[in-house]
C-alpha cells in the first residue's frame, strides 16, 4: 500500500482533466448565483400572475435592455376593517411592544411574511375630497368617519359634525377664540414670521392641524406631527383638509428629519413631558431646529400664574415646572425671546461659545461627540446630548438664509456636503425640473388644478419637482431615501419640507391621503432591495381614489409596473419623456374609485 500511495498523484495536484471539470462546475455555480441575484429585487414575483399584460416596449436602441416581464392577477380586497390600515403603526400589533415612553406608538413594521397583499378599501359612502381651499374648513364625514374625536373635543371647537360634513372652526385647547387670533399674537411676539425669515415649521401634537393650516396663508409651510392612535385619526383629518402632516411621535427614536431644518417648532398643550428623561424630547427639538430658530410653547406651565386652577394642580407645582423648563432650555443654549399671555417663545442660540462650553466634563446635558451624526434620523435612537451647529456652515443660521421666496432658487450652502453637489448641479437640477413639470402638465392637465392638492415626490434629490410647482395650489412632501445621498438638508434650506424614508417599508401616513405620487427612477435605484410589488401596493394604499401617479422610469421596468398597476385597478398609459428617448418612459396612472364588495351600503 505504501508503494501504491507513493506512486499515486496527490489530491492537491489535480491532473488537467480534473482542473477542466472543476472550472466548469465553478462557472455553472457562478452563473446560477448571478441569475439568482438578478431576480432578487422581486422575491415573490412568481406568485403574481397578471392575466392581461401590457405589450412590451419596443426598443430602437441597442443600449436598452429587454423589458422586464411580470405576470400578474387582480389583487384581492383587504377586509373592511382595514380602511384606516397603517402597517408600521398598527394598533393591532402594539401589545407586542413595550410601553416605556410610549415606544409602542413608534414605527414597528410587520415582517415580510405578515405583509398584506391586498387593496385597502375606502369607507362606505366615500366621496372625492372637497377641493382646496374649501377643504381647510370642511370635509366629508364618511371619508374620515370618526365620531370619537368629535365627542371628546367638542368643547374645544376642533371640529363639529353637521349633516354629511365635519366643519373645522379653527379652535383648540389654547386658542378658544380661533387659531387666527392665536397666530396674530404669535406674530407680534415673532416679527420674523411676517417678513419671510420664518418659512418652515413643525407642530408636535398637532390635533387636526389648524395651526399649520392657518400658517399656509402667511407663507409658512408646516409639518404637522401626531402619533397614530385607536380613535382620533388626527393626521388623517389634517391630510383630508389638505394640510401637510405625517404620523410620528417623539419617544425613543429620532424624528425622520435632518438637523437644523425647521425655522420654528410649536407645541400647543401637546402633553409632551419636556423636562423628563433628562430633557431628551427637547433635545430632539434642539437637533432639528435651525440656529436662530424659534421654539413656541403654549399651555402648561406657561402663564401658570393665571391658568393653574384649570390644570388640576397648584401654582407652586407649575412654577417649579416652569423653572425646570427654563433652566433646561438655558443649558441647551436657548434664550427666552418673548412672552405674553399663554405663549412663550425661546430662540436657539447661534453663539458657538455656548456650545463649546457644553464640551466640558461637568456640562449637562453634554455636547454630542464627533461620532454622533447630526443628520442620522432613520431608526436612530434619541441621544441625551446637544447637537452643536456646524461651525463651518456660515449660512446655516436663520438670519443668514435668504428670505422666502428668494431662498427657493438659491443654491444652499449645504449642497456641497452632497456627493457631486455644487451651485452648478443645483442650477441644472432647477432648470431640468422646470422643463419636466411643463411636460408633465401637458400629459396630465389635472396637475396645477384644484384636482390635486396633496403631492408626494417619492425620491427627490434637491426638491426640484416641488420647486417647479410652487405657484400651484398644492404642497409637496419631498422624500429622500434613507439609502440615498443625504440631500434632505438642501430641501429644507430651500424652504420646502420632506422626510427620510425607506420604500421597502410603509410610509407614516393613513390610507387615501395623497392626490398625486411622483417618482423618478425609484425602481432603478431601489429594486435590488425592495420588492416592486410591495412598493406599488403601498402607493395604492396612500393614494386617494381617482388620484394620480407619475412614474418616470427606465423602459426596462415600465411594462412590469403597468402590469402590476392593472392588477391594482389602476388605468395607466405610457408616454415619452420630454426628450423622447427610448431608454426612459413616463407612466401616467389613475387609481379607480371602487367600493368593497362587503360594503354595508
Amino acid at each position: 500500500m505504501k508503494s501504491k500511495d507513493r506512486d499515486s498523484k496527490p489530491l492537491y495536484h489535480p491532473d488537467k482533466s480534473s482542473r477542466v471539470v472543476s472550472t466548469c462546475i465553478l462557472f455553472i455555480v457562478l452563473c446560477g448565483f448571478s441569475f439568482y441575484l438578478g431576480g432578487i429585487f422581486c422575491s415573490e414575483k412568481d406568485k403574481i400572475t397578471v392575466k392581461d399584460t401590457a405589450s412590451p416596449v419596443q426598443s430602437t436602441s441597442n443600449a436598452v435592455s429587454a423589458p422586464l416581464q411580470i405576470k400578474s392577477d387582480t389583487f384581492t380586497e383587504c377586509p373592511s376593517d382595514y380602511q384606516d390600515y397603517t402597517p408600521c403603526t398598527d394598533p393591532r400589533r402594539w401589545k407586542k411592544y413595550g410601553a416605556n415612553r410610549l415606544s409602542f406608538m413608534e414605527r414597528h413594521c410587520p415582517p415580510i411574511f405578515e405583509r398584506k397583499e391586498c387593496l385597502v378599501p375606502p369607507p362606505d359612502g366615500y366621496k372625492s375630497p372637497i377641493k382646496w381651499p374649501m377643504s381647510r374648513d370642511q370635509c366629508w364625514y364618511r371619508n374620515v368617519p370618526y365620531d370619537w374625536i368629535n365627542k371628546q373635543k367638542s368643547n374645544q371647537h376642533w371640529l363639529k359634525k353637521e349633516g354629511e360634513k365635519f366643519l373645522f372652526p379653527g379652535g383648540g385647547t389654547m386658542f378658544p377664540n380661533g387659531v387666527s387670533e392665536y397666530v396674530d399674537l404669535m406674530q407680534k411676539l415673532i416679527p420674523e414670521m411676517k417678513d419671510g425669515t420664518v418659512r418652515t415649521a413643525i407642530d408636535t401634537g398637532c390635533g387636526v392641524a389648524s395651526w399649520g393650516g392657518d400658517l399656509l396663508d402667511r407663507g409658512i409651510l408646516t409639518v404637522s406631527l401626531a402619533p397614530r392612535d385607536n380613535h382620533e385619526a388626527q393626521v388623517q383629518f389634517a391630510l383630508e383638509r389638505g394640510i401637510p402632516a405625517i404620523l410620528g411621535i417623539i419617544s425613543t427614536q429620532r424624528l425622520p428629519f435632518p438637523s437644523s431644518s425647521f425655522d420654528m417648532a410649536h407645541c400647543s398643550r401637546c402633553l409632551i413631558p419636556w423636562t423628563e428623561f433628562g430633557g431628551i424630547y427637547l433635545l430632539e427639538i434642539q437637533r432639528i431646529l435651525r440656529p436662530g430658530g424659534f421654539w413656541v410653547l403654549s399651555g402648561p406651565p406657561v402663564n401658570y400664574e393665571n391658568r393653574w386652577r384649570g390644570w388640576d394642580t397648584t401654582a407652586e407645582a407649575q412654577k417649579s415646572d416652569y423653572d425646570k423648563l427654563q433652566d433646561l432650555l438655558t443649558s441647551m443654549c436657548f434664550k427666552l425671546y418673548n412672552k405674553k399671555d399663554d405663549i412663550a417663545v425661546w430662540q436657539k442660540s447661534t453663539d458657538g461659545n455656548c456650545y463649546n462650553k457644553l464640551a466640558k466634563p461637568d456640562a449637562y446635558p453634554p455636547k454630542c461627540d464627533d461620532s454622533t451624526e447630526p443628520d442620522a434620523a432613520w431608526y436612530t435612537p434619541l441621544r441625551s446630548c446637544v447637537v452643536a451647529p456646524n461651525e463651518k456652515a456660515k449660512q446655516l443660521k436663520l438670519k443668514s438664509l435668504p428670505k422666502w421666496p428668494q431662498r427657493l432658487h438659491i443654491a444652499p450652502e449645504r449642497i456641497s456636503s452632497v456627493h457631486g453637489g455644487n451651485a452648478n448641479t443645483f442650477k441644472h437640477d432647477d432648470s431640468k425640473w422646470k422643463s419636466r413639470v411643463k411636460h408633465y402638465k401637458g400629459l396630465l392637465p389635472a396637475l396645477g388644478s384644484d384636482k390635486i392638492r396633496n403631492v408626494m415626490d417619492m425620491n427627490t434629490a434637491f426638491g426640484g419637482f416641488a420647486a417647479a410647482l410652487i405657484n400651484d395650489p398644492l404642497w409637496v412632501m419631498n422624500v429622500v431615501s434613507s439609502y440615498a445621498p443625504n440631500s434632505l438638508p438642501v430641501v429644507y434650506d430651500r424652504g420646502l419640507i420632506g422626510s427620510y424614508h425607506d420604500w421597502c417599508e410603509a410610509f407614516s401616513t393613513y390610507p387615501r391621503t395623497y392626490d398625486l405620487l411622483h417618482l423618478d427612477g425609484l425602481f432603478t435605484a431601489e429594486s435590488h432591495r425592495c420588492d416592486m410589488k410591495y412598493v406599488l401596493l403601498e402607493m395604492d394604499r396612500i393614494l386617494r381614489p381617482n388620484g394620480y401617479a407619475i412614474i418616470r422610469e427606465s423602459s426596462y421596468f415600465i411594462d412590469a409596473i403597468s402590469s402590476i398597476a392593472k392588477g391594482m385597478r389602476w388605468s395607466c398609459r405610457k408616454e415619452d419623456t420630454e426628450y423622447s428617448v427610448e431608454k426612459e418612459k413616463v407612466l401616467i396612472c389613475q387609481k379607480k374609485l371602487w367600493y368593497s364588495s362587503k360594503s354595508s351600503s
